[in-house]
């Protein structure tokens, strides 16, 4: 640790590292559930430099400047540098990393368009880099079991762990010491997880890394947002603000539908003979072939006359407890991650418990699940603003209408798990199928011959209608005898 103890801090913005590093170098996309929040899976990490005029210590503020609307945080894990690094290998490199803190990695969405990925000026702010308030002696910690927790105004909106990324923080040292000498006090900020947001003048953000089980922290990194007077000049390029920078920069995914491969297990072909296959038919092939606990039962369409085919997305809930809802129901949740990825001719499958106490969804949520092409959702639950959710035109099947919000009952704790829902066990990716006699799942391997059986049944059922219609006895003809089988085959022959 000698590098912090030979010079005392010369400044505040130095805060913990006792002088300005050499080189601040940050991760653009590190963390899983920022990669599905985001949509896209690296292969490899990617960086970006940060000018050392950007740092900034805890207690202090970071300015939105006039005109703009678009400063996030990022709660991040900061490694410092504490020996020279030049083509390490990643099983060596935690050796040269001397310290952990906690940063703050703001940005400023405004002016991302311009910066064409490098973020010169969207995270080189003055202040935007707050590191602090102490450090965490790496040599010893295991670096998998860091944590990092961000707070907005007391309400927790980011947690994670080093487990939960997609390359081990070592690997960052390595990588980087092959392309250029990593230096003593040198800073590499490793990306950040789901749950970053927008931020307004008079938030109060808060970061803190440490080791659960153990009292190695970082301390807790208080930043301030103000409002600046002072608006960019149009000398360069001056902020400019779309709807995929607004999504991003509030923690949702693209802005667009993304058109995907249509799934082998329901293709355009099936999923047109299911539109045409009534629920009852369904469930009675599937009765045929052993299939008795497929019915999600006790909810009803907020759409009477709607059907809903498409292949299943998964969400559940957990019983309400208040220091869980703290911890997951804010920020960027499971429920809002689900609802902004939902693809077209999907169907969200909500396991509520079966308790309608409080809504599952609104008219917010399903505006987004109808614009991205969700062909429904489905909750043992309830649902809030009730005639706003049927006004968008998505098919909801809920257990009804209830005005309390998700807190009340639930916790949104998963997604894409297999879950129970009104009775059924729903899986990802199982074929989903509503009218007004209910909700089934389909088996995806079984969709295909249980659809063609059904449509067939459906015929003949409907030519014994025609024929109880004219007068003739139930008698040996629901279900079909042998005469009467004769006589509808004949008739098939002709048609």
């Amino acid at each position: 640790m000698d590098i912090y103890e030979a010079t005392a801090p010369s400044s505040r913005e130095a805060g913990p590292l006792g002088t300005r590093p050499g080189k601040i170098i940050a991760v653009h996309l590190s963390y899983a559930s920022r990669a599905e929040q985001r949509g896209r899976r690296p292969a490899d990490p990617s960086y970006f430099f940060k000018p050392s005029s950007s740092l900034g210590a805890s207690g202090g503020t970071v300015e939105r400047p006039a005109g703009t609307e678009l400063l996030a945080f990022e709660g991040e894990i900061a490694l410092v540098i504490g020996t020279t690094a030049r083509w390490v290998k990643p099983e060596k490199a935690w050796d040269h990393v001397a310290a952990v803190t906690a940063a703050n990695d703001f940005g400023l969405y405004d002016l991302r368009a311009a910066d064409k990925g490098s973020n010169v000026r969207s995270k080189g702010g003055d202040g935007y880099t707050p590191l602090g308030p102490g450090l965490i002696d790496a040599h010893d910690i295991d670096p998998a079991a860091l944590r990092v927790r961000t707070w907005v105004n007391g309400d927790l909106v980011q947690e994670d762990t080093a487990a939960g990324m997609l390359f081990p923080l070592r690997q960052f040292v390595s990588d980087l010491s092959q392309h250029f000498t990593l230096e003593p006090g040198d800073v590499i900020l490793t990306g950040t997880p789901a749950g970053s947001t927008v931020v307004s003048p008079g938030d109060v953000v808060v970061v803190e890394v440490d080791v659960p089980g153990t009292s190695a922290s970082s301390g807790r990194l208080h930043t301030t947002i103000t409002q600046g007077i002072r608006a960019f000049s149009d000398i360069g390029s001056r902020p400019e603000v779309d709807d995929r920078q607004r999504a991003e920069a509030w923690g949702t995914s693209a802005t667009e539908p993304v058109e995907e491969e249509e799934s082998p297990a329901l293709s355009e072909e099936l999923r047109a003979k299911l539109l045409r296959a009534p629920v009852a038919a369904l469930s009675a092939q599937l009765r045929k072939r052993g299939l008795n606990n497929v019915a999600i039962d006790g909810v009803r369409p907020n759409l009477p006359g709607s059907k809903i085919v498409g292949t299943a997305r998964t969400l559940r809930f957990v019983p309400n407890r208040e220091d869980l809802f703290k911890s997951h129901g804010g920020g960027y949740n499971a429920q809002k991650r689900l609802f902004d990825s939902v693809g077209a001719g999907e169907v969200i499958v909500i396991e509520a418990r079966g308790d309608a106490g409080s809504g599952t969804l609104g008219d917010i949520l399903a505006l987004r699940a109808r614009y991205l092409g969700a062909a429904g959702v489905v909750t043992d639950g309830g649902v809030r603003d009730f005639d706003a959710v049927a006004e968008t035109g998505l098919p909801v099947f809920s257990q009804g209408a209830h005005p309390a919000v998700l807190g009340r009952k639930h916790v949104p704790w998963d997604v894409d798990v297999a879950v129970a829902c009104g009775g059924a066990t729903v899986l990802p990716g199982d074929i989903i199928v509503g009218d007004d006699d209910g909700v089934i799942v389909i088996p995806p391997h079984l969709a295909d011959e249980v659809v063609t059986a059904a449509l067939i049944q459906e015929d003949e059922d409907a030519w014994i209608a025609g024929q109880v219609g004219q007068g003739r006895p139930i008698e040996g003809l629901f279900p079909l005898n042998p005469l009467w089988r004769e006589r509808y085959e004949a008739w098939q022959k002709k048609q």
